[in-house]
């Protein structure tokens, strides 16, 4: 599912117009970023869990040249199924 097609199927449920939908989305989007650079976590009830993890330093080797460079440690954003999902895939799973 594309963007507009997530902002256009969101717009018919709530009755709400498409640009009112995008706002609501871009500020969602917003202040999940804000808190995660905050080092917070975010739980959204039946979606999941936002938040960072430290990726600790590594050796990356170039594979055109074979050259060998030290790549810096990084946060980077993870998110965690919350149990509905897990549940409602695990039932596709096991309806094939």
């Amino acid at each position: 599912m594309k963007n507009k097609e997530l902002i256009k199927e969101l717009a018919d449920r709530l009755n709400w117009t498409p640009d009112e939908v995008s706002d609501v989305i871009s500020k969602l989007g917003s202040i999940i970023s804000t808190r995660l650079a905050d080092d917070d976590i975010v739980y959204l009830e039946r979606l999941g869990q936002f938040e960072t993890r430290k990726k600790g330093e590594r050796v990356s080797v170039n594979p055109a040249n074979g050259k060998r460079y030290l790549v810096p440690p990084k946060l980077v954003p993870v998110f965690k199924p919350g149990i509905t999902i897990k549940t409602k895939l695990k039932e596709l799973a096991n309806n094939e």
